[in-house]
Protein backbone atom coordinates (compact mmCIF):
# COMPACT_ATOMS: atom_id res chain seq x y z
CA UNK A 1 0.00 0.00 0.00
CA UNK A 2 1.01 3.69 -0.79
CA UNK A 3 2.83 5.25 2.05
CA UNK A 4 1.26 8.85 2.54
CA UNK A 5 2.47 11.64 4.73
CA UNK A 6 0.93 15.06 4.93
CA UNK A 7 2.42 18.04 5.75
CA UNK A 8 1.06 21.07 7.95
CA UNK A 9 2.81 24.46 7.78
CA UNK A 10 1.63 26.94 10.28
CA UNK A 11 1.68 30.03 12.04
CA UNK A 12 -0.75 30.85 14.90
CA UNK A 13 -3.07 28.45 13.38
CA UNK A 14 -4.93 27.56 17.07
CA UNK A 15 -8.13 28.41 15.39
CA UNK A 16 -8.41 26.74 12.67
CA UNK A 17 -6.44 23.43 12.37
CA UNK A 18 -8.55 21.51 14.70
CA UNK A 19 -11.29 21.32 12.62
CA UNK A 20 -8.73 20.27 9.83
CA UNK A 21 -6.98 17.50 11.76
CA UNK A 22 -10.59 16.21 12.94
CA UNK A 23 -10.95 15.63 8.86
CA UNK A 24 -7.98 13.85 8.40
CA UNK A 25 -8.40 11.37 11.71
CA UNK A 26 -9.75 9.01 9.32
CA UNK A 27 -6.24 9.03 7.41
CA UNK A 28 -4.11 9.20 9.97
CA UNK A 29 -6.13 5.98 11.36
CA UNK A 30 -5.51 4.14 8.40
CA UNK A 31 -1.58 4.66 8.54
CA UNK A 32 -0.71 7.72 6.98
CA UNK A 33 1.59 10.08 8.65
CA UNK A 34 0.92 13.24 9.67
CA UNK A 35 3.32 15.76 10.04
CA UNK A 36 3.18 19.85 11.80
CA UNK A 37 6.11 22.04 11.18
CA UNK A 38 5.20 25.50 13.59
CA UNK A 39 6.84 28.40 12.07
CA UNK A 40 7.03 29.74 16.02
CA UNK A 41 3.55 30.44 16.80
CA UNK A 42 2.43 32.12 20.33
CA UNK A 43 -0.93 30.96 20.33
CA UNK A 44 -0.63 27.43 21.45
CA UNK A 45 -0.64 25.56 17.65
CA UNK A 46 1.99 23.29 18.43
CA UNK A 47 0.50 22.34 21.87
CA UNK A 48 -2.89 21.82 20.25
CA UNK A 49 -1.84 19.54 17.31
CA UNK A 50 0.49 17.28 19.61
CA UNK A 51 -1.62 14.74 20.60
CA UNK A 52 -3.09 14.50 17.42
CA UNK A 53 -0.44 14.34 14.16
CA UNK A 54 2.46 11.97 14.37
CA UNK A 55 5.33 14.52 14.88
CA UNK A 56 5.46 18.02 15.38
CA UNK A 57 8.19 20.17 13.87
CA UNK A 58 9.72 23.46 14.83
CA UNK A 59 11.31 25.84 12.08
CA UNK A 60 12.10 29.37 11.29
CA UNK A 61 8.88 31.45 9.60
CA UNK A 62 7.96 30.95 6.14
CA UNK A 63 5.84 28.01 4.79
CA UNK A 64 8.62 26.81 2.09
CA UNK A 65 11.14 26.15 4.72
CA UNK A 66 9.07 24.97 7.16
CA UNK A 67 7.41 22.48 4.11
CA UNK A 68 10.86 21.25 2.95
CA UNK A 69 11.64 20.66 7.33
CA UNK A 70 8.17 18.21 7.13
CA UNK A 71 8.90 16.77 3.88
CA UNK A 72 13.12 16.04 5.31
CA UNK A 73 10.80 14.08 8.15
CA UNK A 74 8.37 12.59 6.43
CA UNK A 75 8.31 8.48 5.65
CA UNK A 76 5.66 8.19 3.02
CA UNK A 77 5.97 7.68 -0.78
CA UNK A 78 4.16 10.45 -1.48
CA UNK A 79 4.07 13.99 0.36
CA UNK A 80 0.66 15.95 0.47
CA UNK A 81 0.86 19.73 1.91
CA UNK A 82 -1.75 21.42 3.40
CA UNK A 83 -2.35 24.55 4.59
CA UNK A 84 -4.28 24.50 7.88
CA UNK A 85 -7.27 26.33 7.08
CA UNK A 86 -8.18 23.54 4.54
CA UNK A 87 -11.10 21.65 4.91
CA UNK A 88 -11.82 18.01 3.17
CA UNK A 89 -14.07 15.67 3.42
CA UNK A 90 -14.63 11.87 2.43
CA UNK A 91 -14.90 12.32 -1.16
CA UNK A 92 -11.39 14.37 -1.08
CA UNK A 93 -9.97 11.11 0.97
CA UNK A 94 -11.11 8.60 -1.94
CA UNK A 95 -10.28 10.62 -4.77
CA UNK A 96 -6.30 10.89 -3.49
CA UNK A 97 -6.37 7.47 -2.66
CA UNK A 98 -7.64 6.68 -6.19
CA UNK A 99 -5.23 8.81 -7.69
CA UNK A 100 -2.19 7.43 -5.62
CA UNK A 101 -3.04 3.90 -6.62
CA UNK A 102 -2.32 4.96 -10.22
CA UNK A 103 0.76 6.15 -8.85
CA UNK A 104 1.03 9.11 -10.62
CA UNK A 105 4.07 11.89 -10.47
CA UNK A 106 1.82 14.33 -8.84
CA UNK A 107 -1.12 16.65 -8.65
CA UNK A 108 -3.81 18.83 -6.68
CA UNK A 109 -7.47 19.37 -6.07
CA UNK A 110 -9.99 21.82 -7.04
CA UNK A 111 -10.81 24.14 -4.31
CA UNK A 112 -13.41 26.36 -3.11
CA UNK A 113 -13.76 29.62 -0.97
CA UNK A 114 -15.17 28.50 2.28
CA UNK A 115 -17.27 31.96 2.38
CA UNK A 116 -20.39 32.59 0.66
CA UNK A 117 -21.83 34.53 -1.63
CA UNK A 118 -21.85 34.46 -5.75
CA UNK A 119 -18.02 36.45 -5.77
CA UNK A 120 -16.15 33.53 -4.27
CA UNK A 121 -17.98 30.67 -5.64
CA UNK A 122 -16.78 32.14 -9.03
CA UNK A 123 -12.98 33.12 -7.63
CA UNK A 124 -12.77 29.74 -6.93
CA UNK A 125 -14.08 28.33 -10.38
CA UNK A 126 -11.43 30.75 -12.16
CA UNK A 127 -8.61 29.13 -9.93
CA UNK A 128 -9.93 25.85 -11.02
CA UNK A 129 -9.59 26.97 -14.53
CA UNK A 130 -6.89 28.58 -14.54
CA UNK A 131 -5.15 25.02 -12.74
CA UNK A 132 -6.26 22.90 -15.41
CA UNK A 133 -5.20 25.86 -18.36
CA UNK A 134 -2.01 26.05 -16.97
CA UNK A 135 -0.68 22.59 -15.01
CA UNK A 136 0.42 24.98 -12.31
CA UNK A 137 -1.51 25.34 -8.71
CA UNK A 138 -1.37 27.32 -6.37
CA UNK A 139 -0.81 25.97 -2.47
CA UNK A 140 -4.10 25.93 -1.12
CA UNK A 141 -5.09 23.33 -3.83
CA UNK A 142 -3.30 20.65 -1.64
CA UNK A 143 -0.38 19.85 -3.66
CA UNK A 144 0.61 16.23 -4.11
CA UNK A 145 4.07 14.39 -4.78
CA UNK A 146 6.18 11.53 -5.28
CA UNK A 147 8.65 11.53 -2.59
CA UNK A 148 11.41 10.82 -5.14
CA UNK A 149 10.58 13.31 -7.33
CA UNK A 150 10.47 15.79 -4.92
CA UNK A 151 13.83 15.06 -3.65
CA UNK A 152 15.46 15.11 -6.79
CA UNK A 153 13.70 18.95 -7.79
CA UNK A 154 15.22 19.80 -4.88
CA UNK A 155 11.82 20.99 -2.85
CA UNK A 156 10.52 23.98 -2.12
CA UNK A 157 12.41 27.33 -3.31
CA UNK A 158 12.65 28.87 0.28
CA UNK A 159 11.53 31.79 -1.30
CA UNK A 160 9.19 34.25 0.58
CA UNK A 161 6.34 34.22 -1.63
CA UNK A 162 5.26 32.42 -4.89
CA UNK A 163 6.69 29.20 -3.54
CA UNK A 164 3.85 27.03 -4.96
CA UNK A 165 3.97 28.58 -8.45
CA UNK A 166 8.06 28.11 -8.44
CA UNK A 167 7.68 24.40 -7.63
CA UNK A 168 4.48 23.69 -9.75
CA UNK A 169 6.74 25.19 -13.01
CA UNK A 170 9.51 22.55 -12.34
CA UNK A 171 7.17 19.77 -11.60
CA UNK A 172 4.87 20.87 -14.76
CA UNK A 173 8.33 19.88 -16.75
CA UNK A 174 8.05 16.17 -15.75
CA UNK A 175 4.43 16.27 -16.90
CA UNK A 176 1.00 18.13 -16.22
CA UNK A 177 -0.52 17.47 -13.16
CA UNK A 178 -3.19 14.79 -11.84
CA UNK A 179 -6.31 16.96 -10.98
CA UNK A 180 -8.70 15.63 -8.30
CA UNK A 181 -12.47 17.14 -8.61
CA UNK A 182 -14.05 17.34 -5.10
CA UNK A 183 -12.75 20.68 -3.57
CA UNK A 184 -10.82 20.98 -1.09
CA UNK A 185 -12.06 24.28 1.10
CA UNK A 186 -10.08 26.81 2.15
CA UNK A 187 -10.92 29.86 4.25
CA UNK A 188 -12.16 32.92 2.41
CA UNK A 189 -10.41 35.27 5.32
CA UNK A 190 -8.15 36.85 3.34
CA UNK A 191 -10.62 37.94 0.83
CA UNK A 192 -13.09 39.18 3.35
CA UNK A 193 -10.86 40.98 5.07
CA UNK A 194 -9.80 42.77 2.52
CA UNK A 195 -12.40 43.01 -0.19
CA UNK A 196 -12.59 40.58 -2.58
CA UNK A 197 -11.94 41.62 -5.90
CA UNK A 198 -9.45 44.46 -4.71
CA UNK A 199 -7.20 40.89 -3.32
CA UNK A 200 -7.86 38.94 -6.64
CA UNK A 201 -6.66 42.55 -8.47
CA UNK A 202 -3.30 42.11 -5.76
CA UNK A 203 -2.84 38.88 -6.38
CA UNK A 204 -3.11 39.00 -9.90
CA UNK A 205 -0.67 41.74 -10.05
CA UNK A 206 1.64 39.99 -7.35
CA UNK A 207 1.66 37.01 -10.15
CA UNK A 208 2.56 39.37 -13.20
CA UNK A 209 5.09 40.92 -11.23
CA UNK A 210 7.10 37.80 -10.53
CA UNK A 211 6.80 36.24 -14.31
CA UNK A 212 8.12 39.26 -15.23
CA UNK A 213 11.32 38.89 -13.01
CA UNK A 214 10.45 40.57 -9.50
CA UNK A 215 12.01 39.15 -6.40
CA UNK A 216 10.11 36.87 -3.98
CA UNK A 217 11.19 39.33 -1.38
CA UNK A 218 10.02 42.52 -2.82
CA UNK A 219 6.55 40.97 -4.02
CA UNK A 220 6.24 39.59 -0.09
CA UNK A 221 6.49 43.39 0.52
CA UNK A 222 3.75 44.39 -1.63
CA UNK A 223 1.77 41.49 -0.37
CA UNK A 224 1.37 42.49 3.09
CA UNK A 225 1.47 46.16 1.81
CA UNK A 226 -1.69 45.77 -0.24
CA UNK A 227 -3.38 44.17 2.11
CA UNK A 228 -3.03 46.79 4.65
CA UNK A 229 -4.62 48.83 2.44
Amino acid sequence: MTRLSVVIPALDEAAALPALLDDLSDLRAGGAELILVDGGSRDGTAELAAARVDRVLHSPPGRARQMNAGAAQARGDYLWFLHADTRLDGACLAALWRALAERPRWGRFDVRLSGAGPSLWLIGQMINLRSRLTGIASGDQGIFVCRGLFESLGGYAEIALMEDLELCHRLRREGRPRCLRPPLSTSSRRWEQHGVWRTVWLMWRLRLAYYRGVSPDALADRYRGGARR
